[in-house]
């Protein structure tokens, strides 16, 4: 059974042992160390405050976490968000991402926000600790590339680009 949910703190745990495996393993976070558990429990109560922060759990056991933040700091961009997801690193390529991102567009959506972007980490050349998955989920979600920062993250010794991509959710005619 699937179940897609606000997060609560007391799923912070769990969430920051998903994340934990991207900021050491990979180049997909260009974070380099693994933030403390209360620093992970702020960010998560921080961006709640405004948007949307997501849980999907299978069978009871949490699989993955998207949210939404705010896009920039200026009153301007009020339409538009950034949105991030990681899934457990098990748990990718089972349809997962999709419905977890499909539920953060329909709250985003409910708030008003019509444009999405997504920052993405991407190789020059695939290698154990990046590769195109993230740019090509976002793509089959919507997403186009709109902007590239060539060699602007280094992470485990290597350069890393990353892109730009946005989703319009809704009408621009309308607001």
């Amino acid at each position: 059974m699937i179940t897609i949910r606000d997060a609560r703190e007391e799923d912070a745990k769990v969430l920051l042992e998903i994340y934990s495996y991207y900021v050491e393993h990979t180049a997909i976070s260009f974070e380099l160390t693994t933030p403390s558990l209360s620093e992970f429990k702020r960010r998560l109560t921080e961006i709640q405050k405004n948007y949307p922060y997501l849980v999907i759990e299978k069978d009871g056991d949490v699989k993955g976490y998207a949210y939404a933040h705010l896009f920039v700091g200026r009153d301007a961009y009020s339409y538009s968000a950034e949105t991030t997801i990681y899934l457990d690193h098990d748990s990718k390529r089972c349809g997962l991402g999709k419905l977890l991102y499909e539920a953060l567009e329909d709250r985003l959506k409910q708030m008003g926000i019509i444009n999405l972007y997504a920052c993405i980490g991407v190789p020059s050349e695939e290698d154990g600790y990046l590769t195109n998955n993230s740019r090509d989920f976002h793509s089959h979600m919507g997403y186009r590339t709109v902007g590239t920062f060539n060699n602007c993250g280094r992470k485990f010794n290597k350069w890393y680009s990353m892109i730009w991509m946005e989703k319009l959710i809704g009408d621009h005619a309308a607001i």
